[in-house]
């Protein structure tokens, strides 16, 4: 249901799906059939009870809507962002002042669950950042299961349930495509799954869903710091249990902790397949990357296509480091930009201008910070229709091997994604196109006196 002020008509200043967005109060996300998708058909509650304990606003109990164009702008924009990295002129000119480490090659590995983080923005994009080790995918196979109406026909609906089982398919080929490409004789049997204490991580509930998947693909997996690995004999170790790959949720990008030394070493040794690797991190997740790829000077140097350029020139926000010499200038225009540490990760020490204080200022330019240009974020409805709230949501695409895999949605109030805002938290992204939205729109203008929403008349 919807209130009698909202509005009913045709805004062809917005997209019908941002209309549908600010419009649809159905609540779709099924507790029980959530509970039996995260039981992973052990009939353990455990997991379930455990989310509802410690991270009760994980998911978020509406989809979001985008048309097929946004849809296909992502995979373009995906694919433009791909080709430049793969450049020799980019890689040179990224890694130059890059670690050691992260110099060295990965022996075959290109790196699991790349996120591409977008704002929509109208038939735009605005790519706020990438990220080497994005969490979620396997929360977001789950949910899939687990949402029953909205918007949807019945053969959508379907397709979207089942699409959350053919993606878990996927990440296990996606981890068995890494080890072929480390070109390991031996089949792949034994993965560490490793982040610092990851029993107190907020997302330790995933470790455990991506624990019992390879469990089911006959691959023994054991979540771990990286304090209890042990290299020796040319091996890394978890107690007696001999690791052939690590799948690396460390925000320790180059193994600098010591901490991380063991695993450093099996790195560096060749001795372990680790899955992001520092390079990846280097190549696509430092934040003065955006430096380069939002600016078509830059990007014309390197030798990129002139139409790879106006892609990127229109989906990603104009980003430079902040200096001495560009100071008074952003702190001017800092209302019009977003500043973030050049290693951050998570929305950390991460300022919106228009909140930035003389002593955040003074933060800001004795570390090391870009400023990216603000690009709005989505807007969700939330609440009810009688008492109705606003989220702001951003659109996370997992990307394996240059492909996009998974296109979700974070919902959140706040500067950043957060996962603490009540009706926030993880969503599932339904692309429809313009007809079928506007057949919705004129569903709910229809039944703006009723208790019912939309074509499917959810209550």
């Amino acid at each position: 249901m919807v209130a009698d002020n909202q509005t009913s008509e045709y805004d062809s200043t917005r997209l019908p799906a941002e209309q549908l967005n600010s419009s649809c109060f159905c609540s779709s996300l099924d507790k029980s059939a959530l509970k039996s998708a995260l039981s992973c058909e052990l009939h353990d509650n455990m997991l379930f009870e455990l989310i509802e304990e410690r991270c009760p606003y994980l998911f978020s109990a509406r989809p979001v809507f985008i048309s097929r164009t946004q849809a296909d702008r992502i995979e373009e924009v995906v694919r433009a962002l791909e080709s430049v990295i793969e450049l020799p002129a980019y890689q040179e000119l990224v890694l130059a002042d890059a670690p050691d480490i992260a110099k060295r090659g990965a022996n075959g590995a290109r790196g699991v669950f790349f996120g591409y983080d977008f704002h929509p923005d109208g038939a735009n994009l605005g790519l706020i950042e990438i990220n080497t080790n994005a969490g979620g995918a396997m929360l977001n196979a789950a949910m899939a299961k687990a949402h029953r109406t909205c918007c949807l026909d019945d053969t959508q609906l379907a397709q979207a349930v089942l699409s959350g089982a053919m993606f878990e398919d996927e990440i296990v080929q996606m981890f068995q495509a890494e080890w072929a490409c480390a070109k390991r004789a031996s089949p792949l049997r034994t993965i560490a799954i490793v982040d610092t204490q990851p029993q107190q991580q907020y997302l330790y509930p995933e470790f455990i869903l991506f624990q019992r998947l390879f469990a089911k693909n006959d691959i023994n997996a054991v979540i771990t710091d990286p304090s209890e690995l042990v290299f020796r004999d040319g091996a890394l170790w978890f107690g007696e249990l001999m690791i052939d790959l690590v799948y690396n949720r460390l925000t320790d990008f180059m193994l600098e902790a010591p901490e991380s030394r063991a695993l450093h070493d099996a790195y560096c040794d060749d001795a372990v397949v680790l899955t992001p690797h520092p390079q990846a991190h280097a190549l696509y997740a430092n934040k003065r990357n955006l430096t380069i790829l939002s600016d078509a000077t830059t990007l014309e140097g390197l030798g990129v296509p002139q139409d790879t350029i106006d892609i990127l020139v229109a989906n990603v926000p104009f980003t430079e480091s902040v200096t001495t010499n560009n100071a008074e200038r952003l702190w001017n225009e800092r209302r019009n930009l977003f500043f973030k540490p050049v290693a951050g990760y998570g929305g950390r020490a991460a300022y919106r201008g228009d909140k930035v204080t003389k002593r955040v200022w003074q933060e800001i330019l004795s570390g090391e910070y870009i400023a990216q240009r603000v690009v709005a974020p989505g807007v969700r409805a939330a609440g009810t229709a009688d008492s109705p709230e606003t989220l702001k949501f951003d659109l996370r695409s997992y990307v394996y091997n240059s492909r996009v895999q998974w296109t979700a949605a974070r919902v959140y109030q706040g500067q950043t994604t957060n996962f603490r805002t009540p009706g926030g938290g993880f969503a599932p992204v339904y692309s429809l196109g313009d007809e079928e939205v506007n057949a919705e729109l004129k569903a709910i203008s229809e039944a703006a006196g009723s208790r019912s929403c939309c074509a499917n008349d959810c209550k």
